[in-house]
């Protein structure tokens, strides 16, 4: 189940708890604490199954038209169960119902990673199409893609 999270104090734990148990994709502790702080502020979906936290998903407005998914995260355990999926489905429902006609992701270039390739492919298959990279935005070693996917 996929419910929104409105309390900031919540959010962040969640967000810590997971974040936390995925360092691999998020071992930078200045870029892990920097999403843990900034999604008290943001859209906050959280899949849950009782009371186990299975992962997370936050969208950030980046423009009159345009949604951000900022941050997103799977507990290990819950990796292709379809967590992942449900979480990206919710968020397309509120940004389409919040009047976003657009929403888009940055990840790390794919065949830079193993572990994002894997993440590559699922945005790809949740819609997104790629729009640019950028291959300086973060770093060298660190290629940044942009998805972009329609609402409408």
């Amino acid at each position: 189940m996929v419910v929104e999270v409105i309390d900031s104090n919540e959010k962040q734990a969640i967000a810590r708890k997971v974040l936390e148990a995925l360092t691999e994709w998020f071992e930078v502790e200045e870029s892990r604490e920097g999403y843990i702080k900034d999604c008290a502020d943001w859209t906050f979906l959280a899949a849950k199954e009782d009371d186990n936290i299975m992962g997370f998903l936050c969208l950030k407005e980046t423009g009159d038209a345009t949604v951000e998914l900022a941050v997103m995260g799977v507990m290990k355990e819950y990796h292709r169960n379809g967590a992942g999926r449900e979480l990206v489905e919710k968020a397309k429902e509120v940004a389409r119902a919040k009047g976003y006609e657009f929403m888009q992701v940055k990840t790390v270039k794919m065949g830079v990673y193993e572990d994002y390739d894997r993440t590559n492919l699922f945005y790809i298959s949740c819609g997104f199409k790629e729009l640019e990279v950028f291959p300086l935005y973060w770093d060298e070693a660190n290629p940044c893609q942009i998805y972009v996917m329609s609402l409408k």
